[in-house]
């Protein structure tokens, strides 16, 4: 029983994935195609309150569930890995139509299919981290 209030937050975020369309394969292919401003109103409200989140933890001085403050480290200047990273992500959300939380939001829907595209996406993440440290970082 401790752990639900994850389980009501994963329930709530998959309806409102669900319900705004976000986790629609066709809506995704909308927007790659610059077709529809859908996905994009969405993704922008998303950077909206995530800055306006930021911003509030700054000027508050937040701490974590554990006491600990909430800090927030600058990005390093590299810009060709965060370019890299991007481009392969993008692929691998135009190539299967979902990103990582959609993913989830499409299987608990029933589509089992999103089952191979989650092994997909944990199989990368390993691989990763598997060579991370061959990588130039």
């Amino acid at each position: 029983m401790k752990f639900i209030k994850y389980i009501i937050a994963g329930t709530l975020f998959g309806i409102i994935m669900t319900k705004s369309e976000a986790v629609s394969w066709y809506r995704i292919q909308e927007m790659f195609r610059f077709q529809s401003f859908h996905m994009y109103g969405i993704i922008g409200t998303a950077v909206v309150i995530g800055v306006i989140a930021v911003f509030l933890i700054k000027k508050f001085k937040a701490k974590d569930i554990s006491g600990n403050p909430i800090v927030f480290h600058d990005k390093d200047k590299a810009y060709v890995k965060y370019l890299l990273g991007g481009t392969i992500f993008g692929l691998g959300w135009a190539l299967t139509g979902a990103c990582p939380g959609p993913m989830f939001v499409n299987l608990g829907s029933g589509y089992a299919g999103m089952a191979v595209v989650i092994l997909g996406a944990l199989l990368g993440t390993y691989l990763y981290g598997a060579v991370k440290s061959k990588l130039p970082h």
